[in-house]
């Protein structure tokens, strides 16, 4: 499902491990956001790993989870377009 993720973290050095860790999970949109399609196990994979790196006093970060009528109604003011589930990868041989 169509999920956006957002953080704000007050430690440079943890808001960069929380960056790096969305960034395996999908696209940087804005400094602090980020557009992911994730199955329900793999949203609560990704929660268990951010608990492990924020600070619940200071830290937060909010995941919320869009249906497709939803997604269609996104409208953006500016440069950008939304995250496109590819669907599909291509894999090759690399002589």
């Amino acid at each position: 499902m169509f999920t956006i993720i957002c953080y704000d973290v007050v430690i440079d050095k943890r808001r960069t491990k929380v960056m790096k860790l969305l960034k395996g999970y999908g696209t940087r949109v804005q400094y602090s956001v980020f557009e992911c399609y994730l199955s329900s196990q793999e949203l609560t994979k990704l929660g268990r790993q951010l608990r492990k790196l924020i600070d619940p006093k200071t830290d937060s970060v909010r995941c919320y989870r869009l249906d497709t009528l939803a997604v269609q109604r996104i409208q953006i003011v500016g440069i950008g377009q939304v995250t496109a589930d590819e669907g599909y990868y291509l894999v090759r041989d690399v002589p």
